[in-house]
């Protein structure tokens, strides 16, 4: 076990060493070793050490035991001034992350509005071709009675009268070490500077308010299923001077009930009879625009794909467009005459077995 250093050597004192050198002692060494601001190796166990000390050596009673025995019961001390019980001291002393200085008044950094969500459902259609929509959203505007000021019209803020327009009111209290003071966000205010006396009747003085309203949406040519549409600009207002926020418009998008689409391109299924497939045959087959002639040559298979270019859709943003692709089916028959039957028959001792 190890032992524990001299408390006076600790503190860098003389055993005579008043009570106030004692205090003056501890608050030099707890600023330089105190873990939240040396980061360094070993100073969280010297900072306990230095702590140790002062709680026997600035009791009366227990330095006088130490004195006396060279060792005293200090169980429980290091919880009456924990790692925490020095925020206030280190705030004094290096203000808080991202405080202004005390005595100017206070800088609100512009915020961004926030962003909002809605969602379309469109046709095959109008997703491919592109369309206008209307949709009506809720979003935070300013008040356009008092035009985001929060007084009413022909009144102004007023300075606050608890921070004088700083934002900020510097606190004082008692420690160990004596007076010290905090700054903190003014009470009254609640940081703006300003209060307001007479309110605006429209927004009851926020100077911002839900409103909703109706958009018409320009859905370009090309959209699909799971696309997300930005619109900077119609989101919620900003604060400070902060940029308007954005409207993210979620899309759905119908099945077709003769087309498949993949990407850009788009799948069709032709069903065709044996004679068409082995004799070959011309059909008109649908497309996005409009009816197309597609020839069959004599002996195509069943999952034969023939391709179309250029005749799937737009991608959204570039230029050119996917390929329609059409699959045969080679349809097999479920119910035959008995003609067709009886030609099938004669059919089938004519072709090899397969």
């Amino acid at each position: 076990m190890a032992i524990k250093r001299d408390y006076y050597d600790v503190l860098g004192l003389p055993r005579n060493a008043t009570g106030e050198e004692i205090k003056r002692a501890f608050r030099k060494l707890a600023f330089q070793y105190h873990p939240d601001h040396n980061k360094g190796p070993g100073a969280e166990d010297k900072f306990k050490e230095i702590n140790e000390a002062y709680q026997v050596l600035s009791n009366p009673e227990k330095r006088s035991t130490y004195d006396r025995y060279g060792r005293v019961t200090t169980e429980g001390s290091f919880s009456d001034f924990g790692f925490g019980g020095l925020g206030d001291i280190f705030e004094s002393f290096f203000g808080a992350f991202g405080e202004t200085p005390f005595g100017r008044t206070i800088q609100h950094a512009p915020q961004r509005g926030n962003n909002l969500q809605s969602h379309l459902t469109l046709s095959f259609e109008g997703a491919v071709f592109g369309c206008k929509k209307e949709i009506e959203t809720q979003r935070i505007e300013f008040c356009p009675l008092c035009h985001g000021i929060g007084s009413q019209p022909g009144t102004n803020p007023q300075t606050c009268p608890e921070c004088h327009g700083a934002g900020q009111v510097r606190k004082y209290q008692q420690s160990i070490f004596g007076h010290f003071s905090h700054i903190t966000t003014c009470p009254r205010c609640g940081g703006s500077g300003t209060i307001i006396t007479n309110p605006c009747p429209q927004c009851r003085g926020k100077g911002r308010m839900n409103v909703k309203r109706k958009l018409v949406v320009d859905i370009p040519a090309g959209v699909d299923d799971g696309h997300q549409l930005c619109l900077e600009g119609e989101g919620d207002a900003g604060l400070y001077g902060g940029r308007t926020g954005a409207l993210y418009i979620n899309l759905s998008v119908k099945p077709h009930d003769l087309f498949r689409r993949e990407g850009a391109n788009i799948f069709y299924q032709l069903p065709i009879n044996f004679t068409q497939a082995a004799l070959g045959d011309e059909i008109d087959i649908p497309s996005l625009d409009g009816k197309l002639s597609l020839k069959i040559p004599s002996g195509t298979q069943n999952g034969k794909v023939f391709r179309f270019k250029g005749k799937g859709i737009s991608h959204v943003g570039n230029k050119g467009k996917g390929d329609l692709l059409v699959e045969v089916q080679v349809v097999t028959p479920q119910r035959l005459d008995g003609r067709q039957r009886r030609l099938f028959e004669e059919l089938a001792k004519l072709l090899p077995k397969a």
